[in-house]
């Protein structure tokens, strides 16, 4: 109905301006561009003879027609270039000129004149043929052309209703079908919804045949389906990693303590329990940051996160003879971001540069309105390696003991969550990892 009411309203905008004008302003309207029309006619009628001068004006039925019956009212003029009257039609009983202005700044214009005391539209035109400038100039009076538009246009206002009453009309017995039959593959994209499970969750609906109004809505639920879908494949994966990864130090902490008739080696022991310890947490952040519903997002102050950060690995630092650094201003602009995950992604870089750099050095980390850097002292990284440092379970072959190859993937998935970028860049010695954000 809604819908029904505004092409309504509509029409009748857009038809009440052009009746009005021409109600208000017949003259400009219609009068002004009919006389222009009649004066093209005669100078195209115009007959020459073998001196090259006019001596007729052959012109329509219906033009001819106006001359003969209403000679008062519709006339026209033909001039030499000296402004002498060569040819004319009509009765003109004053025989004073129409216009007061020469025929040569007249051309190509309306003028409203006074012919035998009536007001008159004249139309001036110039007409060049064999060298030779002639003038055509026609008159309609303003009270002719005033009845004519009564008589012809007077019917319009009711045939624009009418016109406007069937517009409608048919607008709303058609309109019901056209959304019906628009929001027919609606029906057919949620039948095959319904088929999806997460058997099949590669699964799309197909946009084929789909109007352009629809097909939006097809793409964000294809779209949506494709985010489902990895992350289901990363609970799967993260099941599968986690069996591989611990299924190897399980078994050996098993065959050590069936071996030993008295346990020893505790510290064997326990750093294969911490090892089990550090992938399991490892897999499970790696499976958190990778589904974008376990963040929460706000406002958050990255300076106050890089310092917790550098508290929480202190005692490790010292532990290892390593200093950290940070050079960052007091405040910075907040940043809306996931707090714990940020905390998460800045921790594991500093930690692998903590492990990286040898005792006695530095790991520096600045901090700016654009991006954290953490750069550490340590041997570096070989050329042929950095695109591989983000990828899950890599590790470098003079690694050290401890890590799981999950630490910078974890790190890449939030960075890829938030829109962010890290980068990597090798130095000597040293490496330097940058956040962008």
């Amino acid at each position: 109905m809604t819908s029904i009411a505004v092409l309504a309203v509509s029409l009748s905008l857009i038809a009440a301006p052009f009746l009005y004008a021409l109600n208000q302003y017949p003259l400009e309207m219609w009068q002004q561009s009919n006389n222009q029309r009649i004066a093209q006619r005669v100078a195209a009628g115009l007959t020459y003879n073998e001196r090259g001068m006019p001596v007729s004006a052959m012109v329509d039925e219906q033009t001819a027609w106006l001359f003969d019956v209403a000679p008062t009212e519709v006339m026209y003029r033909v001039f030499d270039n000296a402004g002498g009257i060569i040819l004319s039609a009509g009765k003109d009983h004053d025989g004073h000129p129409w216009g007061k202005v020469r025929l040569a700044e007249l051309a190509g214009t309306h003028q409203q004149v006074s012919i035998n005391g009536q007001p008159f539209d004249m139309a001036t035109l110039e007409v060049l043929h064999q060298g030779r400038l002639f003038y055509v100039q026609t008159a309609t009076s303003n009270a002719f052309g005033d009845t004519v538009v009564d008589m012809k246009f007077g019917p319009l206002p009711e045939m624009i209703a009418v016109s406007i009453l069937i517009a409608t009309i048919a607008f709303g017995l058609a309109f019901p079908f056209t959304i019906r039959r628009v929001l027919h593959p609606l029906k057919v994209a949620s039948d095959a919804a319904t088929s999806i499970t997460p058997a099949n969750l590669q699964t799309r609906l197909s946009d084929q045949h789909v109007p352009s109004e629809i097909k939006p809505l097809i793409v964000a639920f294809n779209d949506a389906l494709a985010r489902l879908e990895k992350g289901f494949t990363a609970q799967q994966e993260f099941l599968g990693a986690a069996a591989h990864e611990l299924q190897t130090p399980l078994t050996l902490l098993r065959g050590q303590i069936e071996l030993q008739t008295e346990i020893e080696n505790k510290d064997l022991l326990y750093r294969d329990i911490d090892l089990m310890a550090r992938q399991v947490r490892q897999l499970l952040h790696l499976a958190e940051v990778s589904e974008s519903q376990n963040y929460s997002f706000g406002e958050i102050d990255r300076i106050a996160v890089v310092r917790d950060v550098l508290a929480y690995l202190e005692r490790k630092a010292g532990g290892n003879q390593i200093t950290l650094r940070l050079q960052a201003p007091d405040t910075l602009p907040l940043l809306y971001a996931d707090k714990s995950a940020l905390f998460i992604l800045l921790k594991n870089i500093v930690e692998n540069a903590i492990h990286y750099t040898p005792a006695g050095g530095t790991v520096f980390v600045v901090a700016d309105h654009t991006s954290v850097q953490v750069t550490d002292s340590g041997p570096g990284i070989k050329p042929g390696e950095l695109p591989l440092v983000f990828d899950r379970f890599w590790r470098a072959p003079d690694a050290v003991q401890g890590g799981t190859g999950l630490g910078l993937a974890i790190c890449r998935e939030i960075a890829v969550a938030h829109r962010w970028r890290l980068s990597v860049e090798a130095l000597r010695p040293g490496t330097r990892f940058i956040l962008w954000f």
